[in-house]
């Protein structure tokens, strides 16, 4: 009885593979093998026999003809099998061509030799032999079969092999379907060569089959092997391998001294059929999933979209491996909003780079910060010595091409609150013209590595396959954290802010460049900021001139002075991780350089006030050469009630500032001057000297004094009968030995003494006679140096108080000897009422009215004097400063207040 098969492979010229049909279920059909009667052909050879000659061409004749086709046979009798494949004897037909009788027409087969009586049909295919062999056709052939190594194995040198071949396109035979992603073929090689290798689909991977009989294969594994046999075993096809089966190197992995890799088992590859490429349908079937990593082989063609576009097909049809794909949550990529109700899709600013892989980013529409971590992308870590230097480069990479910069951002998932780790979400940011994707160009230089996601692990980047498509390039070029180098250690910028006397030695440094390059590390407040200074590997602090921004709380303790923190933030978004150019003009005390900050062409402290979130410090502004711009910008943001201003009344300001009538001992117009305390006395209550640092009067000075001195070396007796008199004008010699213009206070003709006060430097002393002189006439044209003064608004606690002895020697710690800025608040005959300033105080620099009187007030050693000054009243906004000072010390129990509030009565 004659049956029906299809022909699944063939054996050799006289033996084929059949299989019939599909059940209904798409079950995997039964198999036999089918030797032909009465026929012999060649033997393949294997891993322990060489081809018999002509064995090949004869195998290749037959499947040619019969592979894929229906055949009618007659089984003649079988053979017991130790397996569950039958195997029969017989003859076979297709499309009525009785193969036997083929395979000897064209010389592939011979008549096996038989010991029975010669029948019909043995003589007609005795006829059929002996003209293909006079024909010498196949096996009569009298040139003999063409030679041609076949090698079994896979190649000794994988890598080189690979090297050779990658990318290029060989002819090839399927020869065996392992499982429905796995392949073995017979590559066809130029110089005719035949190279037996093991081809794993690239992009996908299949369920395994069950290497023993008896096991249960794991779930679709036959489906899909079934699929690959019934369209490629045996099937002429070309080749294109793409690599070894080694998955993307470990970062920061040392390749120096790594041993060479052992032969491979398996290339990874694309098999292309003329109906395509087999791995795609695999996919579409629901019979494979797609294989993340082989992304970068396959990204440059297209073929991991074409993969992706398959797999979404199967899971919308659940096909197969995919009949159990849970349906897409809330969060899934369809959504609008994230979790937390922000817009999944925006467009912003990028503000600050936080590290190699997260950002913050100003949303456009909403104007919130919002803190983002790249998708599926994964940087060096700072705290890691060995990735220290990529950490700090891929840092660098972000803040050069984001900084500042308008993004696109597509917010992919968000990832959830994990023990110390916050919520973050996580987004593919774009950016430029061709709206590149960062992350890409990140993981491209070796500066990041991708995340290995689980298979199941829909959240991810939108560009994933990109995103391995690049570290493949970085991996093949050993870039950055996949170079396998030591990379030089990381070192700490040094702190030239770190003392006052260190940031001193660099001044004139500053002032002789001009404009120094550098980049904003840290905003500390809305006018202080710390720069880093990438060619000196620096950083400095740089408090701005000429303004006063509202304080920042430094720790939860304090609270912030108002707009202080809107401040911080303006200057934050606005400067952070800028590149700018800075220039010095002075240093504070604490190391902190006081100057000029600009981005590009914006002066800070400018657009600060502007916004009205820093007040004009008049001293400091009126020596600037752009103060005019400066005072400018603050009317504007009086007028406008920016911040700061949102309760300036013009009207009460033009009051203060009006003129006081002449029975008003008002205040003055500021002037500012440089000062020296060069006496303190505190007998008879307490006073103090100064000298006014202007530069014509420095110099006079110096000259007088040199003349002085060359003129009391010879020696100049006193005048016969010379008596000083209160009042005179002397030369005197003071207990350093030298001589100095001095003033009589009053004479004692008894004692032979007199009191003098020394014009130049204030200091008092008594003095003999014998040391006193009539002043020359040419030394009294220039007027005393020295100027009585007192403290403005305020007077040390009373002689008799147990704090004056401190009081006295605070104010010497603080004054005395030192070049100090006072402003003249009102002028009592020749004495100067003075409210004193410290240049060197980084409070004094960003607060106008923070003075050392208002110290003394806060450290319980002084008073506000009520009585002996009575312009207090034209000083409103000092009065409420000073006043917030006696608080504080009373508050921490300072001073005169250690036992409580015992000012004195006024």
């Amino acid at each position: 009885m004659s049956l029906k098969a299809i022909v699944k492979s063939v054996i050799s010229g006289d033996t084929l593979v059949l299989r019939g049909r599909t059940g209904p279920q798409g079950q995997s059909p039964k198999e036999r093998i089918l030797h032909l009667a009465d026929v012999v052909a060649p033997r393949m050879g294997n891993q322990t026999r060489e081809d018999e000659p002509w064995a090949f061409e004869s195998r290749d004749f037959l499947r040619a003809l019969a592979v894929g086709k229906e055949i009618s046979f007659t089984s003649t009798h079988s053979f017991p099998s130790n397996d569950d494949v039958t195997r029969d004897f017989g003859t076979a037909e297709i499309g009525g061509v009785d193969v036997a009788s083929e395979m000897l027409k064209n010389g592939w087969a011979k008549v096996k030799e038989s010991k029975r009586d010669s029948t019909e049909d043995d003589i007609r295919k005795r006829d059929i032999e002996a003209e293909a062999k006079a024909a010498g056709k196949g096996l009569w052939n009298s040139h003999g079969p063409q030679a041609r190594a076949v090698h079994q194995t896979m190649p000794t040198d994988s890598q080189a092999f690979v090297s050779e071949w990658k990318g290029k396109s060989i002819d090839a035979l399927v020869e065996q379907v392992r499982d429905g992603s796995t392949l073995r073929v017979r590559l066809f090689m130029p110089d005719g060569e035949h190279q037996m290798v093991n081809i794993a689909l690239a992009g996908v991977r299949c369920p395994r089959t069950s290497p023993k009989q008896g096991e249960p294969s794991e779930p679709w594994a036959e489906e899909a092997k079934f699929f690959t046999e019934s369209r490629l075993l045996q099937r002429s096809v070309r080749v294109i391998i793409l690599s070894l089966p080694t998955s993307i190197a470990t970062p920061f992995q040392a390749g120096a001294n790594s041993a060479p890799p052992p032969p491979a088992s398996i290339f990874i590859g694309t098999v292309l059929h003329p109906a395509g490429n087999v791995a795609e349908h695999l996919v579409a079937a629901g019979l494979a999933r797609v294989v993340d990593w082989h992304a970068g082989m396959l990204a440059a063609g297209g073929g991991m979209e074409r993969l992706r576009a398959g797999e979404k097909a199967a899971k919308e049809k659940r096909a197969c491996l995919y009949a159990n794909v849970p349906t897409a949550s809330a969060s899934s990529t369809h959504s609008n909003g994230t979790a937390s109700g922000h817009a999944r899709v925006f467009d912003g600013t990028v503000i600050r780079v936080w590290s190699g892989d997260q950002i913050s980013v100003i949303d456009k529409e909403s104007g919130k910060e919002r803190r983002l971590q790249l998708s599926s992308t994964k940087g060096p870590k700072l705290s890691d010595p060995k990735q220290a230097y990529c950490a700090q480069e891929a840092r660098e990479f972000l803040r050069k091409k984001l900084i500042g910069k308008h993004v696109k951002v597509t917010v992919d998932f968000v990832r959830p609150r994990d023990g110390e780790y916050e919520e973050r979400e996580c987004a593919t940011v774009r950016y430029g013209n061709q709206n590149s994707n960062i992350a890409e160009q990140l993981v491209e230089k070796g500066l990041a590595s991708v995340v290995r996601h689980r298979r199941d692990d829909e959240d991810r980047s939108s560009d994933y396959d990109k995103l391995m498509a690049a570290e493949q390039v970085a991996v093949a070029e050993t870039r950055g954290i996949h170079s396998g180098k030591e990379q030089p250690a990381v070192k700490p910028p040094v702190n030239i802010s770190e003392s006052g006397a260190r940031a001193t030695t660099f001044i004139n440094g500053f002032k002789r460049q001009g404009k120094v390059s550098a980049v904003v590390d840290y905003v500390a407040s809305g006018s202080r900021f710390k720069l880093f200074l990438p060619k000196d590997n620096q950083s400095l602090t740089l408090v701005l001139n000429g303004i006063r921004a509202p304080r920042t709380a430094r720790n939860p303790s304090e609270r912030s002075e108002p707009f202080g923190q809107e401040a911080a933030d303006f200057a934050t978004r606005r400067y952070m991780q800028r590149d700018v150019e800075f220039e010095v003009d002075t240093v504070d005390k604490s190391g902190g350089f006081i100057g000029t900050l600009w981005l590009k062409s914006e002066n800070v402290a400018i657009s600060l006030v502007k916004e009205g979130l820093a007040s004009v410090h008049s001293f400091s502004a009126d020596g600037l050469s752009w103060s005019t711009q400066l005072y400018a910008a603050e009317a504007e943001a009086k007028q406008a009630h920016q911040n700061l201003w949102e309760n300036y009344d013009e009207a009460a300001e033009k009051d203060a500032q009006a003129p006081p009538t002449e029975d008003d001992p008002g205040r003055l117009k500021s002037e500012y001057l440089d000062v020296i305390i060069s006496d303190v006395r505190a007998e008879n209550g307490f006073s103090f000297s100064v000298q006014i640092l202007n530069t014509e009067g420095i110099a006079t000075l110096e000259k007088l004094m040199r003349d002085f001195s060359l003129h009391h070396r010879v020696a100049h007796p006193a005048p016969p009968n010379f008596v000083p008199k209160a009042g005179d004008l002397v030369s005197a010699k003071f207990s350093d030995g030298s001589w100095y213009r001095a003033k009589i206070r009053r004479a004692s003709p008894v004692k032979k003494e007199a009191e003098v006060t020394f014009i130049d430097y204030g200091n008092q002393d008594s003095v003999s006679f014998s040391n006193i002189r009539p002043l020359d006439p040419k030394f009294r044209s220039l007027p005393g140096q020295a100027q009585d003064a007192r403290l403005s608004f305020i007077r040390l606690v009373a002689s008799e108080s147990e704090y004056h002895a401190d009081a006295v020697q605070r104010f010497r710690q603080l004054c005395e000897g030192r070049k100090l800025v006072a402003n003249i608040d009102y002028k009592e005959g020749a004495t100067l009422h003075l409210r004193l300033i410290d240049p060197n105080d980084p409070v004094a620099t960003q607060d106008p009215l923070a003075c050392i009187n208002a110290d003394l007030l806060r450290e319980g050693l002084a008073s506000i004097d009520r009585k002996g000054c009575k312009y207090l009243g034209a000083y409103p906004h000092i009065m409420s400063k000073l006043q917030t000072a006696v608080a504080e010390a009373k508050r921490d129990r300072a001073g005169m207040f250690e036992f409580g509030d015992v000012e004195e009565d006024e």
